[in-house]
C-alpha cells in the first residue's frame, strides 16, 4: 500500500478508501427569462478555474473527458491563486481534500461534475498502484485510469514556513459517476493525467516551487 495521509481512494487518506488501490453550478445570480442565472456564461476550457490552469493540451483533453469544448464559467472562488493560498494557510496539515475547482458542461447538456482538488501528503508515496492504474513519469508519481489520475510532486518554497517542503497531490475526478467510463480506456487515461498535470504545474508555479516541483512542461503519458 501507498503510505501517507492525503489522496482519494486510498493512496493517502482512509476517509476516502476505495478509489485508488485494491452540486454547486459555477455561476450564481438572479435569473432572467430565460431561467438562467444573469451572470451565466458559457467559456472554452482555456478560461476555466481563473484562466491559468488549463493549458490547450488540457483544454483538449477536456473535450476527450467530457465530450464538450464549452463549459460553464468557475465561480470566483475557483481559481489556482485561491487554491495556492488556501494551501499554504493549511500547511502543514493534516488537511483533507479540497476543491480547486469544479468543471460542469453547460446547462441543457448532459449532467457532468469533474472535480480538481488537493492535498497535503506527509511524505512521498511509495508502494504499488491498483491495476486499473498507469504510472506515469512525472512529480513523484502520476496515476491515471479511466475515470480519474492524481499526480504527487514535492515542493520547496518560499512560501512555506518549513525549509524542508511539502508534498502535494493534485487529483481531477469525475464526480458522481453513475455506471464506469465508456470509450477509449487509454484515449480517457491520457485525458485524465494531461488535466491533472495541467493543474498540478500551475500550482507549482503559483506556489513557486523550485524546478516546479519536477514536473515538466508538458504531460508525460508513456507508463513508467
Amino acid at each position: 500500500m501507498i503510505s501517507g495521509r492525503s489522496v482519494r481512494g486510498g493512496f493517502l487518506s482512509a476517509a476516502m478508501a476505495g478509489s485508488l488501490f485494491l452540486g454547486a453550478t459555477g455561476c450564481g445570480g438572479d435569473g432572467d427569462g430565460d431561467g438562467l442565472p444573469k451572470d451565466y456564461k458559457v467559456v472554452a476550457g482555456t478560461q476555466l478555474c481563473g484562466g491559468k490552469a488549463v493549458s490547450a493540451d488540457a483544454s483538449r483533453a477536456l473535450k476527450v473527458i467530457t465530450g464538450s469544448s464549452r463549459f460553464e464559467a468557475s465561480a470566483k472562488k475557483y481559481t489556482i491563486a485561491q487554491a495556492a493560498a488556501d494551501l499554504v494557510w493549511a500547511f502543514p496539515g493534516p488537511t483533507v481534500m479540497e476543491d480547486v475547482c469544479r468543471v460542469y458542461k453547460p446547462i441543457g447538456t448532459s449532467d457532468y461534475d469533474l472535480r480538481i482538488t488537493w492535498d497535503l501528503g506527509d511524505s512521498a508515496p511509495t508502494g504499488i498502484s491498483a491495476p486499473k492504474y498507469t504510472v506515469l513519469k512525472m512529480g513523484e508519481l502520476a496515476v491515471a485510469a479511466a475515470d480519474k489520475a492524481y499526480v504527487y510532486f514535492a515542493c520547496q518554497s518560499d512560501r512555506f514556513s518549513s525549509t524542508a517542503g511539502t508534498h502535494i497531490v493534485i487529483g481531477v475526478e469525475r464526480w458522481m459517476m453513475p455506471k464506469p467510463p465508456e470509450g477509449n480506456v487509454e484515449a480517457l487515461k491520457d485525458a485524465y493525467a494531461t488535466v491533472a498535470h495541467s493543474f498540478a504545474l500551475a500550482m507549482a508555479k503559483e506556489l513557486r516551487c523550485e524546478k516546479n516541483g519536477g514536473l515538466p512542461e508538458r504531460s508525460v503519458l508513456d507508463p513508467a
